[in-house]
């Protein structure tokens, strides 16, 4: 008989409907992970009481830890289900959909919030045109080494979902989980505050830097961090957030000054 790996996951048939699990049994195979695991289950939508179930809704795209889509809870700990081994995880394995945001269905959660965080501290450059390459702006070394780590980020949600600062509130939800503290700030979250120390360190972006700090100065912008650091531990691309929010945090210190004295 074929080896079995057990799956318990929450299920929410809607955004406004109650949580509840259901168990699958798929089978096993060197190199298994969570996504695929989840495809079969698809495949075959049946519990583990032999009840014919609607498949299970999840989110994927890249398959390779880039695009950030398959962001759940695997087994208490927020991470890619596409990287996530079978053989690296204690079973049963438990599935839940990353909180933090609102729930569509199942696994499936909505990010959009993420997005116009980016939105309001302005993470993108304004140009009027291009450059031939030995007339465009260049950075210095160090600069380009560090911004490259920060461009690595692909909006997930791991630092939000991870941070005991954010609160369910300034994300449009209500009641929903219990294991963060009522009084938590309306934190954005480490990402997109990392995103301002990218786009105000580049040759062009520095122009519209008093902006992007005015922007996180704001409710639930840097101020908002209580320094957990619980972002850099979940952070699948192993960015120094704490380093980032530190760096934004003398920003807006100075930023704020200039604002006083009008300089």
């Amino acid at each position: 008989m074929a080896e079995k790996v057990r799956f318990i996951i929450e299920r929410q048939d809607g955004p406004d409907e109650k949580p509840y699990n259901q168990e699958f049994d798929v089978d096993y195979r060197p190199g298994l992970n969570v996504v695929a695991a989840l495809m079969e289950i698809q495949k075959n939508p049946v519990t583990v009481d032999g009840k014919r179930v609607p498949p299970v809704n999840w989110e994927c795209n890249c398959l390779e830890k880039v695009c950030g889509a398959c962001t759940m809870v695997i087994n208490g700990r927020v991470q890619q289900a596409c990287c996530a081994l079978v053989d690296h995880l204690k079973q049963p394995i438990r599935l839940q959909p990353a909180r933090t945001f609102p729930v569509i269905r199942d696994l499936l959660v909505d990010r959009s919030i993420m997005f116009e965080n980016l939105k309001k501290i302005q993470g993108w450059i304004e140009i009027d045109g291009s450059w031939d390459v030995k007339d465009a702006p260049i950075q210095n070394p160090y600069t380009a080494q560090v911004n490259y780590s920060i461009s690595h980020c692909m909006t997930c949600g791991c630092c939000l979902e991870a941070c005991p600062n954010v609160d369910y509130s300034y994300l449009g939800i209500e009641g929903l989980r219990e294991a963060k503290s009522p009084g938590a700030a309306d934190f954005m979250g480490a990402s997109p505050i990392a995103q301002v120390v990218l786009f105000n360190s580049h040759p062009l972006g520095k122009f519209d830097a008093p902006k992007r700090l005015n922007a996180i100065m704001e409710k639930g912008g840097v101020t908002s961090c209580g320094n957990s650091q619980n972002c850099e531990e979940v952070c699948p691309k192993f960015i120094k957030l704490t380093q980032h929010l530190a760096t934004a945090n003398r920003a807006v210190n100075i930023q704020a000054l200039k604002n006083i004295f009008n300089f």
